[in-house]
């Protein structure tokens, strides 16, 4: 039971988290606000942590018995992939996409400048992003691989691996919205999730 009620509150979290900042809704809230969506992205930021923060607690707390053990040399191995992870995670959050935007810092920055924006010019083919398009999503299904002790480990990374893999295909679809026909030609130039396979 313990397990099924940890499925429904990641799978409510990850459908929530979704939602929040699909297409359909966006527009909704972007015709609602007018101006102010530059406030947006912020909130759903930190809407998303708020409600991260106790769900892990509480899925840290339902199950302690551990099941996988890594014996030698799999531990080496571990924290090799472990580690190798968290690095292309945060050099990618770094040097390749705009983190002030990430958190929607930059939208506040701008908040009624008007800036005009020049999104194809804004698709960078170099670095990262000129061996694989979501180097952090990549990066976030390696790492929460590497941390699987326990059977609850294994159901909340199953449902988010998933989670990710739809929410990249469904994240393409507004990027192809926004860069039109140069975002088409990225994705035939380099691979969605698994380097080096085009």
């Amino acid at each position: 039971m313990k397990y099924l009620v940890v499925s429904v509150f990641w799978t409510g979290y990850c459908f929530l988290h979704s939602y929040l900042i699909s297409i359909s809704f966006t527009k909704y809230i972007t015709r609602l606000l007018k101006n102010y969506y530059a406030f947006y992205r912020l909130f759903y930021v930190s809407i998303s942590l708020v409600l991260l923060i106790p769900l892990i607690n509480y899925t840290n707390q339902i199950d302690r018995a551990i099941i996988i053990s890594y014996d030698s040399p799999w531990p080496v191995i571990r924290y090799i992939f472990m580690y190798g992870s968290l690095l292309l995670f945060f050099w990618a959050f770094f040097f390749s996409y705009d983190s002030l935007s990430f958190f929607g810092i930059r939208q506040i920055l701008n908040f009624k400048k008007n800036k005009e924006k020049n999104s194809t010019a804004d698709i960078k083919l170099n670095g990262l992003l000129g061996i694989i398009r979501h180097p952090m999503y990549l990066a976030l299904i390696i790492y929460l691989w590497c941390q699987t002790f326990r059977v609850v480990d294994i159901i909340v990374n199953i449902i988010l691996t998933t989670y990710v893999i739809i929410g990249t295909i469904l994240e393409e679809k507004k990027l192809i919205l926004e860069f039109g026909e140069a975002y088409k030609r990225y994705q035939k130039q380099v691979p969605m999730l698994i380097p080096f396979t085009k």
